[in-house]
């Protein structure tokens, strides 16, 4: 008997994936925006579906299921009732929008068998579509280590919810309770983050980063005037401040008369007010979360919770979860957007249409680390069928053909050692080795290396490299058997879920606004002001640069302005690579942490294949790059004369 197959697909709206399930298990998970290099492609993803299918090794006369990760008649009835109840409002925005669902979402499913038969294979043997915060709820709990939890998602809107609490027991998950659009929890954090000037379902993360360097000026504004909370974390919002229903902005002049402006400008200087909005809407937002989380523990009885949807990336708010909030265990879905509904859409076919039993997890997750991309060696060429070592061996063959000379390192120990060696002089390192990782984050398989222990790190990463914000953090990777002596968190964080304290850090505790006519800008987000700034002035221009260096932390690099961090623990399990690479480093130097950030610029998704590394290791101020069992020095390389890593506003 054949095995079978489910191809889950998330796309049409932003972050498209897709992933795949043999009997079950995921074998094969990935975004197309690291094919197509359009960061967050929401194009069906025809690319990563190729991948998966060949990953998989699903023979072209399989009867394949094709699992969606929403229900788009009931998402098209949504803007159709909308649009209906706002009116003249939405006369210049409901045409596209009805030309969006008619032509490409309302026939997601031919676009899907379509797709297939330009890769060889037959259409679906059968199509399903599943309620998106299932998709979320299913990515979340099935993935998870626990046999029992309750199921926590929050997004911007699925079809009508905009936010659920279930309960998921052995292969079943029972939604129990939704919050309903308008109101959402995703969509109001998206219009602060669009009043700071930052994109909508792209700049939220930033918007997080940005949040330390304010205060609580307008919590009261949003909990009186913006919103109708209650104690069991449901809202209502006023949309007499948004303008969302119309799709035509985020905000409303109302929003601006409360806010004291308009919004930002992208790449204009950030003001006082940008940081205190920030501030606000975070505290609001963990408020919310763990009122929710609160209610569901009295709902399901459950001391374990998993989070799903994009608002679960946000690890400060998990971070408070972890420490402040009823449950004793906490498992957030890595890829915890709607990429990672792919994932879930899947396994809510698997278990819950087909009824398979759901093995004991035992403590475990399954998600492999979140390693369900392409290998670099073979991302290129993904049908390839070569091993390991004849892939790595066709890696030096080919950059040196190409006259790009490496040095090829015989085994994992000499390359930790090599590696550890070069970190351990200052060097910034680009390391792209195994599988792409899936979801957001960079878990060390397409990352960029750095010593943390620098106290001009962060600036050199930030302005030399990324070529982003100077006030955006770096997340620390450390050994996970030594990480509680370094951070304030008493389990491992394997995904990056949770923000902790650093031990031995001080926040920088002094006003960021530049307050001296002669104070000189860092970079393209402070400018000298005409006159003295008012420290209570909204307007007054912000030094963030200047505040991160009053930081005081054993970790400068790795520490933001509050004294906290993102957390990735390193095991042999997860990444042994990872793992041999920071034991080097501590063997050298006694530090067991190193600088972790995505292998990417500024409005670049991550890199997928070698050649993607090459040249963006060559087009920035990295120092070295390793390729599998490869190593790069920059000054061996002949000069670049390709073509230069996208940098865009984003």
């Amino acid at each position: 008997m054949g095995h079978h197959f489910v191809l889950g697909v998330s796309a049409l709206y932003h972050d498209a994936a897709a992933a795949l399930l043999c009997d079950g298990v995921a074998v094969a998970a990935a975004q197309e925006e690291r094919f197509s290099r359009i960061k967050n492609d929401p194009s069906l993803p025809i690319q990563a579906i190729k991948y998966c299918l060949q990953e998989g090794k699903v023979p072209k006369d399989a009867e394949l299921t094709v699992v969606y990760y929403e229900k788009p008649l009931s998402s098209f009835v949504r803007v159709l009732k909308t649009f209906t109840a706002i009116g003249y409002k939405g006369i210049n925005t409901f045409p596209r929008a009805m030309e969006e669902s008619l032509r490409r979402k309302l026939w997601v499913s031919y676009g899907v068998d379509r797709a297939l038969k330009q890769l060889g294979f037959a259409p679906a043997k059968e199509t399903l579509y599943a309620e998106h915060h299932m998709s979320h709820a299913a990515a979340a709990f099935y993935p998870s280590p626990f046999d029992s939890a309750a199921v926590l998602t929050f997004d911007g809107v699925g079809e009508w919810a905009t936010s659920s609490i279930g309960i998921g027991t052995a292969s079943s998950i029972d939604l129990l309770q939704e919050m309903r659009f308008p109101s959402s929890l995703g969509l109001l954090y998206s219009a602060f983050t669009s009043a700071c000037g930052f994109g909508v379902n792209s700049g939220e993360y930033k918007l997080m980063g940005l949040a330390p360097f304010g205060q609580p000026r307008y919590v009261e504004k949003i909990r009186s005037e913006v919103m109708d909370l209650r104690e069991d974390g449901s809202f209502t919002l006023n949309l007499d401040y948004f303008d969302y229903l119309a799709g035509k902005r985020m905000t409303s002049k109302k929003f601006n008369q409360l806010f004291d402006g308009p919004p930002r400008v992208a790449e204009a200087p950030i003001t006082r007010r940008e940081c205190d909005l920030a501030h606000s809407i975070q505290i609001v937002l963990e408020d919310v979360v763990l009122r929710v989380a609160h209610h569901a523990h009295n709902l399901t009885g459950s001391d374990q919770a998993v989070l799903g949807g994009g608002v679960a990336l946000n690890c400060v708010a998990n971070g408070r979860l972890l420490r402040e909030g009823p449950f004793s265990e906490i498992w957030v879905q890595p890829a915890a957007g709607d990429a990672g509904s792919a994932l879930g859409c899947a396994l809510w076919a698997w278990y819950q249409v087909y009824g398979h039993e759901r093995p004991n997890p035992q403590g475990q997750d399954s998600m492999a680390g979140a390693l369900l991309g392409p290998a670099a060696s073979s991302s290129s060429n993904p049908s390839s069928t070569n091993s390991d070592s004849e892939a790595n061996h066709n890696t030096a063959e080919t950059f040196r053909a190409l006259g790009r000379p490496c040095e090829q390192l015989s085994n994992t120990d000499e390359l930790a050692e090599r590696v550890a060696t070069v970190l351990a002089d200052d060097a910034i390192l680009g390391l792209c080795s195994g599988r792409m990782e899936f979801g957001p984050r960079a878990l060390g398989n397409r990352s960029i290396l750095a010593d943390p222990r620098s106290p001009l790190m962060q600036r050199r990463l930030n302005l030399g490299i990324k070529n982003r914000e100077s006030f955006r953090p770096f997340a620390p990777i450390v050994l996970e058997e030594r990480s509680s002596e370094f951070f304030d968190l008493d389990r491992p964080s394997p995904y990056m879920s949770f923000v902790a304290p650093v031990c031995g850090a001080h926040p920088a505790t002094e006003t960021a606004a530049t307050d001296s006519p002669t104070a000189k800008p860092t970079d393209p987000n402070t400018a000298d002001p005409a006159d003295p700034a008012d420290p209570a002035d909204p307007a007054a221009i912000m030094d963030l640069a200047a505040l991160l260096q009053k930081v005081n932390s054993p970790l400068p690099a790795v520490t933001h302005v509050d004294g906290t961090a993102r957390i990735q623990t390193v095991d042999t399990q997860r990444n042994p690579q990872l793992h041999s690479i920071l034991s080097a480093f501590e063997r050298l130097t006694g530090c067991p942490v190193l600088v972790n950030t995505s292998f990417n610029v500024r409005g670049e998704p991550i890199v997928l294949t070698a050649e993607d590394a090459y040249r963006c290791f060559m087009t920035t101020q990295m120092d070295y790059l390793v390729i599998d069992d490869c190593l790069f020095n920059k000054e061996q390389q002949p000069d670049w004369t390709g073509q230069s890593a996208t940098v865009v506003a984003d």
